[in-house]
Protein backbone atom coordinates (compact mmCIF):
# COMPACT_ATOMS: atom_id res chain seq x y z
CA UNK A 1 0.00 0.00 0.00
CA UNK A 2 1.31 3.45 -0.80
CA UNK A 3 2.08 5.81 2.06
CA UNK A 4 -0.52 8.30 0.82
CA UNK A 5 -3.34 5.76 0.72
CA UNK A 6 -5.71 6.40 3.58
CA UNK A 7 -9.39 6.02 4.23
CA UNK A 8 -9.62 9.82 4.22
CA UNK A 9 -8.96 9.73 0.45
CA UNK A 10 -12.30 7.99 -0.12
CA UNK A 11 -14.82 10.20 -1.89
CA UNK A 12 -18.55 9.86 -2.39
CA UNK A 13 -19.31 10.06 -6.10
CA UNK A 14 -23.01 10.76 -5.62
CA UNK A 15 -23.72 10.98 -9.35
CA UNK A 16 -22.47 7.40 -9.81
CA UNK A 17 -23.83 6.13 -6.45
CA UNK A 18 -20.46 4.83 -5.37
CA UNK A 19 -17.65 5.48 -2.95
CA UNK A 20 -14.28 5.69 -4.69
CA UNK A 21 -10.66 5.35 -3.64
CA UNK A 22 -8.14 6.33 -6.32
CA UNK A 23 -4.88 4.36 -6.17
CA UNK A 24 -2.01 4.32 -8.63
CA UNK A 25 -4.13 5.57 -11.54
CA UNK A 26 -6.98 3.12 -10.87
CA UNK A 27 -10.13 3.35 -8.76
CA UNK A 28 -11.43 0.89 -6.20
CA UNK A 29 -15.13 1.44 -5.61
CA UNK A 30 -18.15 0.43 -3.60
CA UNK A 31 -21.54 0.77 -5.27
CA UNK A 32 -24.47 1.76 -3.10
CA UNK A 33 -28.10 2.72 -3.11
CA UNK A 34 -30.00 4.66 -0.51
CA UNK A 35 -33.28 4.05 1.28
CA UNK A 36 -34.11 6.90 3.63
CA UNK A 37 -31.20 7.22 6.05
CA UNK A 38 -29.81 3.81 5.03
CA UNK A 39 -26.87 3.41 2.67
CA UNK A 40 -26.89 -0.09 1.22
CA UNK A 41 -23.46 -1.05 -0.09
CA UNK A 42 -24.24 -3.54 -2.83
CA UNK A 43 -20.84 -4.32 -4.36
CA UNK A 44 -17.18 -3.57 -3.76
CA UNK A 45 -14.52 -3.90 -6.40
CA UNK A 46 -10.76 -3.51 -6.43
CA UNK A 47 -8.96 -3.63 -9.78
CA UNK A 48 -6.94 -6.87 -10.11
CA UNK A 49 -3.58 -5.05 -10.13
CA UNK A 50 -4.37 -3.52 -6.72
CA UNK A 51 -5.62 -6.62 -4.91
CA UNK A 52 -3.88 -8.01 -1.86
CA UNK A 53 -2.81 -4.60 -0.55
CA UNK A 54 -5.65 -3.84 1.88
CA UNK A 55 -7.22 -1.33 -0.47
CA UNK A 56 -10.75 -2.72 -0.20
CA UNK A 57 -10.54 -2.44 3.58
CA UNK A 58 -9.41 1.18 3.35
CA UNK A 59 -12.23 1.84 0.89
CA UNK A 60 -14.87 0.40 3.22
CA UNK A 61 -13.36 2.15 6.25
CA UNK A 62 -13.54 5.48 4.43
CA UNK A 63 -17.07 4.81 3.18
CA UNK A 64 -18.23 3.99 6.70
CA UNK A 65 -16.64 7.18 7.97
CA UNK A 66 -18.54 9.22 5.38
CA UNK A 67 -21.79 7.40 6.16
CA UNK A 68 -21.32 8.07 9.89
CA UNK A 69 -20.45 11.73 9.29
CA UNK A 70 -23.69 12.17 7.35
CA UNK A 71 -25.69 10.66 10.24
CA UNK A 72 -26.76 7.65 8.18
CA UNK A 73 -26.79 3.89 8.77
CA UNK A 74 -25.11 1.23 6.65
CA UNK A 75 -26.62 -1.97 5.35
CA UNK A 76 -24.13 -4.56 4.12
CA UNK A 77 -25.36 -5.84 0.78
CA UNK A 78 -22.13 -7.56 -0.23
CA UNK A 79 -20.09 -10.21 1.52
CA UNK A 80 -16.96 -8.09 1.86
CA UNK A 81 -18.82 -5.42 3.83
CA UNK A 82 -20.55 -8.09 5.94
CA UNK A 83 -17.15 -9.53 6.86
CA UNK A 84 -15.63 -6.09 7.47
CA UNK A 85 -18.41 -5.11 9.87
CA UNK A 86 -18.06 -8.41 11.75
CA UNK A 87 -14.33 -7.74 12.21
CA UNK A 88 -14.81 -4.08 13.21
CA UNK A 89 -17.32 -3.75 16.05
CA UNK A 90 -16.53 -0.04 16.31
CA UNK A 91 -19.08 0.45 13.51
CA UNK A 92 -21.93 -1.30 15.35
CA UNK A 93 -23.58 2.08 16.00
CA UNK A 94 -24.18 2.70 12.30
CA UNK A 95 -25.30 -0.77 11.28
CA UNK A 96 -28.84 -0.53 9.98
Amino acid sequence: MTDTLTASAVRDNKSANRFELPVDGSIAFANYRTAGDRVIITHTETPPALRGRGIASELVKGALGLIRADGNKVVAGCSFVVDYLEQHPEYADIKG
